[in-house]
């Protein structure tokens, strides 16, 4: 009788352990407290416009909501998609899915540049095994694209068709890359390190200093997907 009653006490701590685990594009009470904001509500693209401000809508051929997830289909022509609001201080994080050889990405200080046109500092999202732009290590999931390589010792990806987590932290001059919850790159924008990763990069004839701006819009790279996103949230610091 003991062991019984020990055994129906776990369950109904399981049952509520998992009851409190926030449903796909909600946020729970901790977050919520945390002052969280859902970029993303799992029904439509209200909230994301393209480069011009445009507001964007869930369309098929372009950005569709399939099974509660944002996603760009193979061969869609769904554009960039932005943020209508500019971050500086903040944390964002994002679950995705990719197919087999995917390249894109998510970009944040996003702006216009007086030499260079639109610009973002890109948190790169790839198939490291079968992407095609997979030669470098500053190309590689969770680089600052072109940049900074991460540190591939620390990654614990999971295989196209799978779900990610990746969490970007801005604040100050200071940056972090996490993947599955583990921290994959930091750095100090305007560093050595940094200024550098920029000089030797595509992006080195960017005026103002690539990356170096206050703040900016976070964009959905249409890089030909095919790409899913969900629980996309975001707070500032």
């Amino acid at each position: 009788m003991r062991k019984l009653f020990l055994t129906l006490i776990l369950s109904a701590v399981i049952t509520t352990a998992f009851s409190q685990k926030a449903k796909d594009n909600t946020l729970t009470k901790k977050e919520i407290s945390q002052h969280w904001k859902l970029l993303f509500d799992g029904t439509t693209a209200t909230g994301w416009t393209s480069a011009n401000g445009t507001p964007t809508t869930a369309a098929p051929g372009a950005w569709e909501v399939v099974d509660g997830a944002l996603t760009l289909k193979k061969g869609a022509n769904g554009g960039d998609i932005y943020t209508a609001d500019e971050y500086g201080d903040f944390e964002f994080t994002v679950d995705f899915n990719i197919e087999p050889a995917t390249n894109t990405g998510i970009k944040y200080f996003c702006y216009k540049y007086d030499k260079g046109g639109n610009l973002g500092c890109e948190f790169q999202i790839i198939d490291d095994v079968l992407g095609e732009d997979n030669k470098q290590p500053n190309h590689l999931l969770g680089s600052l694209y072109d940049v900074l390589p991460p540190v591939e010792a620390k990654k614990k990806v999971n295989p196209p068709g799978q779900w990610n987590t990746i969490r970007i932290v801005a604040k100050g001059k200071h940056v972090e890359h996490w993947v599955n919850g583990i921290k994959v790159l930091e750095f100090e924008r305007g560093s050595k390190e940094y200024l550098d990763g920029v000089a030797g990069s595509k992006f080195n004839k960017a005026e103002p200093v690539f990356g170096m701006v206050n703040k900016g819009r976070i964009q959905l790279q249409d890089h030909h997907g095919p790409v899913a996103f969900k629980n996309i949230k975001m707070r500032v610091l």
